[in-house]
This record gives structure tokens, sequence and C-alpha cells, in this order.
């Protein structure tokens, strides 16, 4: 037993829990702390990474993975994020597979259990990194201190902060990052444990296996990589047993002795260092190639400190965003899906009360870096350094000093970095009840402490079950965000209630006057409840903005068409097809126009282009036909009719665009059929029941045309044209009833 469970012995008073038991514990309360989001539905970044990624689809080959980024784009397009994590979309795949759809309850079933596997996995990384490794007579074997570990690995299974990765479906690409990162490392342990008792050997094989784990890990998600770096330092301050402090002071006073000391004459560790820098420059150069066209656009409103004038104002806003998430692990109350627009307004003098935030972190890490370098004590300096060396090796592909990244703050980040925190916090706990009296107190924190994550966890689970619960659950926490009223306010709006949903959108555009996605979506619902001058107002103002902003183009021209600005709707929608050249629904609309226009060739070439580009674009189908059908063309209407039903066989709009020409041309028989399959399809269409009611009016089935007038003057009374058809038809059997008389 080690020095640090004899002082934890009053937390977790057992003589020795057997490693299996220790995981079974910690499995268990993993799974407890997120079950609740097991049924939650896809929300957030989850519709594009999945809904509408195509590379989840079993008619994309399997080999365009390896050349799209996490969303489903080309890497070599310039509008590529660059995220390129083609394992953790592999197993999106799967899951649609498996699953038979867009079912989320199995993708979030797979990311629940993957936190239970990772945090089972953490009992052996904690013991490795509180053990250590030692010595006995049959070999080199792991030390398991089942207390520290346990404990460890118990604050980091109930993290709130881990909820984002477990609740939201695309943090399965930093669960799966976690597991092969820690696999990586396992590896690179076990190359000393296959070398018996023989000081100072590895196996080599083991050592490349941790390599090509850490590669697996980038491949799932990109700070994986960084389980190179770890695996040094472990070998270094473990396996090598060097003393940083030691070491520097010897170079500094130039001692003789540092020639001799074993770390700079040990080949093995040479050899090993190699490796791992080797192995490491060898994926990150191979990832820089992949990503083909150098690093992706962020813009401002992803991270505002990166573009913030001077080095200075730079410097300090970075450091307020580590201490933001410093405050996250020691206090993860306040949590928000999205961190971004103006959720943190920049520091930008030094009179900002917030910078004592970044001057008491640096502090509290230049005292554990003072603790973990000038301690006699050789377990507790491992403990400190390795503790912080998992704190901040996996964090730094995020921290803005290598490159730019696109975010402020992002709790999916942490999750690996709060393994490194759970260790620190877990020696605190056993310095502390070492050198207390109440020893009572520090176990009744402790408790405290894992029951209030736990709970935290369940409530944070149940806000990402949806995502009306989620946006909501964040106005509280950045009220200056705009993207989270953004995000209400789009919610409001899918679900009919447009009132509710303007207020946000001015908010989101209020908050941020550039913020053009918020203006189309207030400028769509404007010009819905035809308030034209004001949607025109913001729609314009949104492409002056962002000039290649397609949809927003394409929308200004339907309100200058409601406005009967005819050449401006045109050129709209030739400046959104120029900006986006697959773009069907601008084609559908430029064709619509064209109509309004009389131009029918134009039109029907826009709406064939809509249909080339989708060809299950209905709308654009229908409107062909019904216009081949009124300019007499009914040959061709039919044509297009036919073709557009065998791509589109169960839509029952182009059943009825199709039977209404086909009963113009006399095909009855034909006709009839299509209209009941219509109707079968929908049968609360009145003109459905009025149209088929026409055609056997026509083919003298007039009992049944009687029927059907009657259906469809129930179902819609104030249809004139039915009534005069109807009127018609009453008279001409009245007649006929008084000729038989």
């Amino acid at each position: 037993m080690t020095e640090l469970d004899a002082d934890l012995d009053h937390i977790i008073p057992a003589s020795v829990l057997p490693p299996f038991w220790a995981k079974l514990v910690v499995g268990f309360v993993s799974l407890v702390c997120f079950a609740r989001s097991y049924d939650g539905d896809f929300v957030f970044d989850d519709s594009e990474a999945i809904i509408n990624n195509k590379d989840l689809r079993a008619d994309t080959p399997l080999g365009d993975l390896w050349h799209h980024d996490f969303w489903g784009s080309r890497l070599s397009s310039n509008t590529s994020h660059k995220s390129y994590r083609p394992l953790t979309v592999l197993t999106f795949r799967i899951n649609y597979y498996l699953s038979g759809g867009f079912h989320p309850m199995s993708f979030h079933v797979i990311n629940i259990l993957l936190h239970g596997g990772i945090s089972v996995l953490m009992v052996d990384v904690f013991s490795v990194l509180f053990g250590g490794l030692q010595y006995t007579s049959k070999g080199r074997r792991l030390n398991l201190a089942p207390r520290s570990s346990l404990l460890a690995a118990l604050l980091f299974a109930v993290h709130p902060v881990h909820t984002e990765c477990v609740a939201g479906v695309v943090g399965r690409a930093d669960l799966l990052g976690a597991l092969f990162f820690l696999l990586s490392f396992l590896g690179y342990c076990k190359a000393f444990r296959e070398t018996g008792n023989k000081e100072g050997t590895h196996s080599t094989l083991w050592v490349l296996l941790s390599i090509l784990l850490g590669a697996v890990a980038m491949l799932c998600k990109e700070q994986g990589i960084t389980v190179l770096g770890l695996n040094a330092v472990f070998d270094i301050l473990v396996i090598g047993k060097l003393n940083v402090l030691e070491m520097v002071q010897k170079v500094l006073h130039k001692d003789k002795s540092l020639e001799k000391t074993g770390i700079l004459r040990n080949g093995g560790l040479l050899f090993r260092m190699t490796l791992l820098a080797s192995g490491g420059a060898g994926v990150l150069y191979m990832r820089w190639k992949i990503m083909g066209t150098g690093p992706p656009a962020f813009t401002e409103v992803d991270n505002p400190a990166s573009f913030a004038d001077g080095m200075l104002v730079r410097a300090i806003n970075y450091n307020y965003y580590y201490s933001l998430n410093a405050w996250l692990l020691l206090c993860p109350w306040w949590l928000c899906f999205d961190w971004s627009m103006g959720c943190i307004p920049l520091i930008k003098s030094a009179g900002d009360w917030r910078v004592t935030a970044p001057v008491a972190l640096w502090l509290c890490l230049i005292g554990l870096i003072c603790q973990a370098l000038c301690s006699e004590d050789s377990h507790r300096r491992r403990i400190l350094t390795l503790g912080l060396g998992f704190l901040i090796i996996p964090f730094l592909p995020a921290s803005n000093l290598f490159f730019r990244v696109g975010f402020v703050v992002a709790e999916r980040v942490l999750y690996l970095p709060s393994a490194g925190y759970c260790m620190l916090l877990t020696f605190g706990f056993g310095a502390l009840s070492k050198h207390t009296k109440k020893k009572k107190l520090v176990a009744a924190v402790v408790l405290g402490i894992l029951f209030i994550n736990m709970l935290r966890c369940m409530i944070r689970s149940g806000e990402w079950r949806n995502e009306e619960q989620l946006f909501r659950s964040a106005l509280s926490v950045c009220p200056l965000n705009a993207k989270v009223h953004y995000n209400v306010g789009k919610n409001l709006a899918d679900k009919g209630n447009q009132t509710a949903a303007i207020r946000y959108y001015r908010e989101a555009v209020r908050l941020n006057p550039k913020y053009v996605h918020a203006m189309n979506n207030l400028g769509n619902i404007l010009k819905e409840r035809n308030e034209l001058q004001e949607a025109e107002e913001l729609l314009s103002l949104a492409v002056q903005i962002q000039p290649d902003f397609a949809a927003a183009w394409m929308n200004l021209g339907i309100v200058q068409n409601s406005l009967k600005r005819f050449e401006a709707a045109e050129q709209s929608y030739r400046t959104a097809i120029k900006h986006r050249r697959k773009y069907p629904d601008c084609y559908y609309n430029l064709g619509r126009l064209y109509a309004d226009l009389n131009r029918h060739v134009d039109a029907l070439n826009a709406w064939r282009n809509a249909t080339v580009l989708k060809p299950e674009h209905s709308l654009a189908w229908n409107n062909m036909i019904i216009l081949l059908d009124n300019t007499g063309n009914l040959a061709q209407a039919e044509a297009v009719g036919r073709e557009a039903l065998e791509l589109i066989p169960n839509d029952h709009s182009l059943m009825f665009s199709l039977a209404n020409v086909l009963g113009k041309s006399q095909k009855y028989k034909e006709s009839e059929a299509l209209f009941l399959k219509a109707i079968k399809a929908h049968p609360n269409a009145a003109s459905y029941h009025g149209n088929l009611a026409v055609l056997y009016h026509r083919w003298g089935h007039l009992d049944l045309a009687k029927k059907h007038y009657e259906i469809s003057l129930q179902l819609d009374p104030t249809a004139l044209g039915t009534k005069e058809n109807y009127g018609l038809l009453r008279r001409k059997l009245e007649q006929m009833q008084k000729k038989n008389v």
C-alpha cells in the first residue's frame, strides 16, 4: 500500500479492493450519471455531423471517408473545417447501418457505454500514475493503488463537464480519441512490463504499438496524438527517474557529474524518445498532407481573441480562456453548449477585474510546479508532475499556442485534461486528510462532491435530451451569446411559434449586428408574414455583410419577386447560383419567377435544372407538369409526369398532377387509378376528390361523380369550382330523371 492510499483510508475504508470490483463500481456509477440521455434526440451539431452527413449512407463509398472532414465536406474545399476524424465517422456509419436509419437511441447508448468503458480503463491508468512501476523478484509489474486510483476514477466518471461528450452524439470523437489515448498510454507501460526484471530494457514492439494507437486516437479526434508527449514525460520521469530540479541545478553549476547521469547515457531511453518523436512527426506530416489546402479559415465570432489587435491583448485573453477552462473543471455548474459570439467579452484593458482570473490560475500552477520540482519525496514529485502533464498536454491543441482554433471555450476538449485534474484533486484530498484531525469532514466533502457531481450530470443529461431544453438552459449562462438566442429562435420557428421566434432573432441581431444567419431567418419569417419591406432590408444587409451568402441572396430574390421587382429578383437568384452552383431550390424559385413573367421555356429549363440537381424535388416536377398542362402540351406533360413518378413513386401530388393530364387526354382508366392512389395516400385533400369527380363526370360515371363531389364539398365547402360542377351534375341528373319518367 502506498502512502497516499493510507492517507485516503478514511475516505475509502477498504483494506484492498480487488481491481474487478473497483472497475465494476466505477463503470456502474458512470452509467448512472448519463443514463438519462439514452433516448434523447439528435441536437445541435448532431444535425450536420450525422443527419446531413452523406458519409453515413450506404450509397457513399467507404473510401470517401478518408477524403472528407468530420462534417462530410471534402478536405480540399476552402470551406472545410479540416476536422479529420474518419474512424469516428465510420462508427456513425456502422451505427446507422445496424439501427436501420437515424434512430438516435442507438447512437446515444454507444456514447454512454464508451464513457463507462473509459472510466473503467481509468482505474488502470490511475493505478499506473499513482503507483508507478515497482520491481519484484518475479519481474517488473504494476503496483495497484486501489484507493487513490478508485477515487480518481470515480471523480472522473461523474464529472459534469463530460456531459457534452456523452449526451451529444458528436462527442463520440472525444470519447473514441480518449479511449485510444489511454490504450496507447497503457501499451507504452506494457513495453516495460514485458521485459521481466531486466533493468533499463523495453519491448520495442509495444512502443511501436503505442505509437500506432496514438495515430488511431488522432484519427478519432485531433488531440489524441498528444498521448505521445505524455508517454515521453512518463518515460523520463518514471522509467528514467529524472529529477528535473536536480538536473537544472547541475546544468547551471556546470557540474561534471552530469555527464555520468544515467538518463544521458541511457541508450534505451534515447531510442524510445527517437521513436516517439519520429512517429509523432510522421503522423503529423501525413495529417498535414491530407488536410490539403492548409489550416481552416475561422471568423472573428468563432475566436475573437485570436483576431484582437496587439499580442498583449491576445495573450491576456488566451490566459483568461485558460482560467475559464480551469473553473469549469473546478466548478462545473455553469455549462453551455456554445461559448462563442459575445458569450465571453474580450478583455481590452488592465483595469478589467477579470484579469485577476488568469493571475490566480498561474499562481496555482506555479505553486504546483514548484511542489513538483522541489519536493524531496520522489513519489509526491512524480504524482504532481504526471498530474500536471495529464492536465496540460492533452489541452495544448486547444490552447491557441500553435494554431488558431475555432472556439473560445469548449467543454468537450476538457474530457482528457479532466483526468489530470481528478488526479491532482485526489492527491490533494490525501494530503488534506494526512494533515488534519477532522478526517471524517474530509471524507464527507469528498462524498458530497461525488454526490453533487452525479446529480449535476443527471440534470445536465436531461437538458441535452432535446434542443429546446438545451438552448434555453444556455440563456442564463451566456445571455450575451447571440448564437444562443438564434438557436432558441430557430427551435421556436420550427415549432410554428413565429411571434416568439422573431423576438429571439431580433435579440441575436442586436447582440451581433453582423449575424447574417439570424438576419436571413428573421427575413424569412417576415416574408411569410408579408412584412416585405423589413424583410428586404434585413436580407440586403445580410448579403452586403457576406456577399457569398447564397441562401440570403435566394430569399432576397423571393421577397423582390413578391414586391414585383422582377429584374432585381432575377439578379438575386443568379447571384445565389453563382455562389452555390448546385442550388436546386434557387433554380426552382427562378423558374417560378419566369413563369410569372410568362417566360415558359426559361421556367421549364430552370425547373429541369432543379430536378437534375435534386431528382426528388417534387415541387419542380409538379410545376413542370402543371405548366405544360396549362399550355396545352399534354403529351410532354404526360412524359414529364411519368418520369417524375419513376423517381418519386409515392408522391401523391405528382400522381394527382399526372392524373389530371391523363384525364384531359381521355385516358380515363389510368387517370382514375392514379386519382384513387393519390386519395388513398392523402384522403382529406378536397381537390383530389373534386378532380376525380370531374373525371367521372366527363367519363359518364355520374353516380361516382356525384359521390366525390359531395366528399370534396364536405372537406372544403368554399370551393366555388366544385360547387358549380356539382350544380351542373345535379341539373343533368334531374333532367335524366324527368326523361325517364
